[in-house]
């Protein structure tokens, strides 16, 4: 390629050269000046300014904040609310009285599970909608209480209602300030056999918590094995009434759920007349209604049994009337004494900085899994379409942090209430509107009501919605796709069963990070002895990226492999796109070494970026980007040059290595 000389090679240049194999000695896609056979550090640096942006990035980053389309993305309601119809408004409406009557119950016994006051399920389950509904981008998507939302507060906040309001109140700030900087990337760093892992250990972990309700015993600890432990201790003050309604309850859920996915008729709708259609409607809205059904029709007989005098099962007690007054949320915790009538245990004095201490790394662990919990809801129902990272970061963030201020704890985006809200026809995100009000009229109206409702009833309803969330279902194609994964995910679940749940998913983020290290520290080396017009020489090919976990295994090969041959060895760089400090000191030393043995080494292909890495510690590389180049580096060695044009590289012994 020798009219490369003193010219730029083009973005995606073609071979000339046509006689040498197919993926040898690939070109660099990046643009290179070449003045001779080689290039040098100058060279480098003035080919890497040229890609340089001279323009001040803060003066282009406030540039891009300030501009409609800016304003249009971080407010995605400007977007579908001028295109508004009456289809929509109807969908939404209907949507929206559904899943809130689906959200009141979920909300009462979620705060069970967040080792809360019933009122609070409720208190942070409408603010969190309103916010939605100006910044939220899936239309499917609703905020409240969750599983793994109340369970990680009750873990982190301990069951103390001061601490779980500014733990919603920091991670929303905090989930704010991940947005603004971009930071949804951290997400991908909870792999999937991870999250399969942590999400049905989260199952298990919530439904264990729920029995000692059906059951009526004690349960202490923050572990699973901690909880039926205690519950096995207080095995013997077991009450039949509340077990006997706690089972039969979640048999009845189970039994609807299933009714609901029935179908009657045709299975094309078009085929379907309107008595199918009609049937199949009511089955589908006993399916979406049965947990408020259940509320409805357990409260109406406790309250019939309790005016006569008859006390059969445990109450969820009373709940406050109306709304909570609007207040920062607290910045202390002033004592309280214990009520050993009530269970409620001491509440010593706490300063703010000593409530930041016992939050500890909940700060960051909360947030983090609110991030893949929301990213998971949105992209189940984004039907292909790219899901908004940054602005669902914001969205939750300003909602839990509106929640904080109307005393609620953590809300999240839900799957299963997700899944509701697109089963009824929702429109845009204007249904969490509905879901909100429906909400506040609970509290206000019905709250009275709240206090004959049997925890049975509300352990029932969390252990039917819940069991299903065990990824089961994913252990066959792990095992089928790759079962070092499945053993991860088993890590993972173990770990969360056995540890608090914040320690035991940081422990198999861990262990993964891990995983991949130990790939990037141990890369693919292929060794090649091949000829060019009877001029051998050995062609060392790493298949990744040269950081310093790798470092010092590629050092050591190159070198093994340079002392057992007399050739010259050259490195094909086309697949090292990264490189670090680290790799430059080792990269320094190989050439140091060889230039003292008098063995010569070439570095093919090397892309400027890295080379720019490399030659910062002085390291006189010979490098080349052609194969024309390459021959003439090989002439020089043996004292002649060769102007042929046809030059055809063979490959006689190809050997790989790890």
């Amino acid at each position: 390629m020798s009219f490369m000389e003193n010219e730029f090679s083009i973005h995606k240049s073609h071979q000339v050269n046509t006689s040498i194999d197919a993926g040898q000695f690939a070109g660099s896609t990046e643009l290179i000046l070449i003045t001779d056979h080689r290039t040098n550090k100058c060279r480098n640096r003035q080919q890497i300014a040229v890609n340089e942006k001279n323009e001040n990035y803060c003066r282009s980053y406030m540039r891009k904040i300030f501009r409609k389309k800016t304003l249009y993305k971080r407010l995605p309601i400007l977007q579908w609310l001028p295109k508004y119809s009456r289809r929509d408004a109807i969908g939404d409406l209907i949507a929206g009285i559904t899943v809130g009557l689906t959200v009141i119950p979920q909300g009462l016994a979620y705060s069970n599970v967040a080792g809360l006051p019933t009122q609070f399920g409720l208190y942070g389950s409408f603010m969190g909608c309103f916010v939605y509904v100006l910044l939220g981008t899936c239309k499917d998507s609703t905020i409240g209480s969750t599983a793994v939302a109340s369970l990680l507060t009750y873990q982190v906040a301990k069951g103390i209602w001061e601490r779980a309001v500014l733990l919603t109140f920091l991670t929303g700030f905090i989930e704010i300030f991940m947005s603004i900087f971009r930071l949804g990337f951290l997400v991908d760093f909870v792999s999937g056999p991870v999250s399969a892992g942590f999400t049905s250990a989260v199952a298990m972990i919530v439904s264990t918590s729920q029995i000692k309700n059906i059951l009526g015993v004690q349960s202490e600890g923050s572990s699973f094995l901690q909880r039926w432990i205690s519950m096995l201790n207080d095995i013997k003050n077991i009450r039949v009434n509340d077990a006997i309604l706690g089972i039969c309850c979640v048999a009845m859920l189970l039994g609807m759920r299933t009714l609901g996915k029935l179908k009657i008729g045709p299975k094309a709708q078009d085929e379907q007349n309107w008595k199918h259609k009609c049937v199949n409607k009511i089955l589908w809205f006993m399916g979406v209604m049965r947990n408020a059904m259940l509320v409805i029709v357990c409260t109406a007989v406790t309250m019939y049994l309790e005016s006569q005098g008859k006390h059969y099962f445990k109450l969820t007690g009373n709940v406050p009337e109306g709304l909570p007054s609007i207040a920062l949320p607290p910045f202390s915790i002033a004592p309280r004494p214990a009520n050993e009538t009530y269970g409620v245990p001491e509440v010593k004095r706490e300063t703010f900085f000593e409530m930041i201490e016992n939050l500890g790394y909940g700060l960051i662990i909360v947030p983090m899994i609110a991030m893949l919990e929301n990213i998971s809801a949105c992209k189940a129902f984004a039907k292909g379409k790219p899901i908004d990272a940054t602005q669902e970061l914001l969205a939750v963030g300003m909602a839990n942090v509106a929640n904080s201020l109307f005393q609620g704890y953590r809300a999240n985006s839900g799957l299963a209430r997700s899944a509701v809200n697109n089963a009824s026809g929702v429109r845009t995100p204007l249904a969490n509107l509905y879901i909100g009000l429906v909400v506040m009229l609970a509290l206000v109206y019905l709250a009275k009501y709240f206090y004959y409702i049997p925890l049975s009833v509300l352990g029932a309803i969390i252990i039917s919605a819940v069991i299903f969330q065990v990824q089961y279902h994913v252990i066959k194609p792990m095992w089928r796709s790759k079962r070092s994964d499945l053993l991860l995910s088993f890590l993972a679940f173990m770990a969360c069963l056995v540890m608090p749940l914040e320690i035991g998913i940081l422990v198999a983020i861990g262990v993964n990070l891990l995983f991949i290290l130990y790939h990037a520290a141990r890369p693919k080396i292929m060794l090649e002895t091949m000829s060019v017009d009877e001029l051998k020489f050995l062609k060392i090919t790493p298949d990744r990226c040269l950081i310093f976990p790798s470092a010092e295994f590629v050092r050591n090969l190159i070198l093994k492999s340079g002392c057992q041959s007399s050739l010259p060895v050259v490195i094909d760089c086309t697949y090292i796109y990264g490189s670090d400090y680290t790799a430059a000191k080792v990269i320094s030393s190989i050439v140091d070494d060889f230039k003292s043995r008098q063995h010569k080494i070439i570095f093919f292909n090397l892309k400027p970026s890295i080379a720019q890495i490399f030659e910062g510690l002085n390291a006189q590389l010979i490098l080349c980007y052609n194969v024309d180049s390459l021959i003439y580096e090989l002439k020089k060695l043996n004292g002649y040059e060769d102007n042929s044009g046809n030059n055809k590289i063979t490959n006689t012994i190809a050997v790989i290595k790890r």
